[in-house]
């Protein structure tokens, strides 16, 4: 008898490109006349990005910190 588990199959996923987690971008959205960085920063895949605001100077360090590739220059 079976133990009442039933094995569902998945169709297979193809393989994601291998990520460098040592990559990090930027690419500028906007400088805003308040000071502010508008721009999306992404580790290992550019494509995959999330949007942060910092006042300039913040921004700066962040990327130097991050040693980034800017994606906008």
């Amino acid at each position: 008898m079976g133990s009442g588990m039933q094995t569902l199959h998945c169709p297979t996923a193809s393989p994601l490109p291998a990520v460098d987690t040592t990559q990090r971008f930027v690419r500028v959205l906007e400088q805003r006349a308040d000071g502010l960085v508008a721009f999306e920063f992404a580790i290992g895949w550019p494509e995959l990005a999330c949007e942060l605001l910092l006042p300039a100077p913040a921004f700066d360090a962040f990327c130097a910190a991050n040693r980034v590739q800017r994606l906008d220059a």
